[in-house]
């Protein structure tokens, strides 16, 4: 009965991380302009914690430059790709994923003549438990 148990459990637990891993990241959903109310009253340069995710403003003179810029400080991060975008499009998607279980995390960065909005946000569950806020200000600190 225990036995049986534990081998459930196991083949659940074996279910959801597949799932995880290979759920397909749609960029008609993820690659969109980040929400302008999101960004209501943020001071420039300040990480913004959302539940599930975060927000940043970054001025900017040339806001396709710094977008390349940080094209490159994201793809130099661990277990990120690109999902969509590119500087030329003035917006670009990344997929972050955890080490452990590989739960994807996206960040879509658009460039505006103010400068860049920045939106990073979870997929699964409710808490990303400030890893997109500690990875934008990451990001931040290296452009």
């Amino acid at each position: 009965m225990l036995r049986g148990a534990i081998v459930t459990v196991a083949l659940l637990v074996a279910g959801g991380a597949g799932y995880v891993r290979l759920a397909p990241s749609d960029p008609a959903r993820w690659h969109l302009a980040p929400p302008a109310d999101l960004f209501q009253g943020l001071p420039p340069g300040q990480v913004k914690p959302l539940e599930g995710g975060a927000v940043l403003i970054l001025p900017a003179e040339d806001p396709a430059a710094l977008l390349a810029r940080l094209d490159a400080v994201a793809l130099a991060t661990p277990r990120t790709r690109r999902l969509a975008g590119s500087p030329d499009e003035a917006r670009i998607t990344w997929i972050t994923r955890s080490a452990l279980w590989g739960f994807p995390d996206y960040t879509t960065a658009e460039a505006t003549p103010q400068g860049l909005r920045l939106y990073a946000r979870l997929r699964f569950g409710r808490s990303d438990m400030g890893v997109n806020a500690a990875r934008l200000r990451d990001w931040l600190a290296r452009l």
